[in-house]
């Protein structure tokens, strides 16, 4: 007599608009979900509710509040697990497990390793799923970009996304943001020969027409279009208004950083 197969319930998972340009991350598994940066409850609270969702628990990347602004309030419906940077702790005072570099959680049954990627703030950290071949990085690594660098310093942030840029080349990178087409439009500029640049351009402007988001790109895609992993290049920050003095690839991604701090795209893309 053969055993009936167990059907595992697969993971959703769907960004929440928030604000001008977040994605709150929310991550369902048949009636239980997990939501990643919650910035503001209100559309977590209506995307739960339309979904009969239960919350399950939080995970917080930083502590910026379009990031964590929405914690509370998410608190007084139900009492969940928060997730978060030790570092960051007191500046975030909902956490209730503080996590370091090389932790490991579960959530909805699948793993996430704790990546540190200290630059945009000092206590920044990403989750890896492996199994899901997801990638929650916050504000560090955009579609095209990386975050500014409020707090760490470039060899910090450098080293960041060097250690996200190692990761598989099919890992989605969910990022907190849709700042795609203009991390494009400073790509092109770095790099105006590169015709990754200009296919993905095309492909995000098609899904931006049609109010969809451009997100999650891909740690292969990344490599292939983002001037802030490709640093290491010959040439690449040439066009730059301020060019390095050499061609060490933490001085090339300072001068790119720097540049992007004020760079303005030329007309629509």
């Amino acid at each position: 007599m053969s055993t009936p197969a167990i059907e595992i319930t697969p993971i959703e998972i769907t960004p929440i608009p928030a604000f001008n340009d977040n994605y709150i991350w929310l991550l369902a598994r048949g009636s239980r979900a997990v939501v990643v940066d919650p910035g503001d409850a209100a559309p977590v609270i209506a995307e739960l509710d339309r979904r009969r969702l239960a919350l399950d628990a939080v995970i917080v990347t930083h502590h910026h509040g379009d990031h964590v602004g929405g914690i509370a309030q998410l608190l007084e419906r139900r009492a969940v697990p928060v997730y978060g940077p030790q570092a960051e702790q007191p500046r975030i005072g909902t956490l209730t497990h503080l996590l370091n570099d090389g932790d490991r959680i579960e959530v909805l049954g699948h793993r996430a390793e704790v990546i540190a990627v200290p630059g945009h703030t000092l206590g920044h950290i990403a989750y890896h799923f492996a199994d899901l071949g997801a990638l929650f990085c916050g504000d560090t690594l955009f579609y095209g970009g990386c975050g500014r660098l409020f707090e760490g310093t470039p060899e910090q942030m450098h080293a960041s996304l060097s250690r996200l840029a190692a990761l598989p080349e099919r890992t989605a990178v969910y990022c907190a943001h849709e700042y795609t087409l203009s991390n494009l439009a400073f790509a092109l500029a770095v790099e105006s020969e590169n015709s990754d640049i200009a296919s993905a351009i095309r492909e995000a402007q098609d899904l931006r027409r049609h109010n969809r988001p451009t997100l999650p790109s891909t740690i292969g895609r990344e490599r292939r279009v983002n001037p802030f992993l490709r640093s290491a290049r010959p040439g690449i920050a040439d066009h730059a208004p301020e060019p390095p003095g050499s061609g060490d690839p933490v001085q090339v991604f300072a001068s790119l950083r720097r540049w992007k701090d004020h760079f303005r795209p030329p007309g629509e893309l």
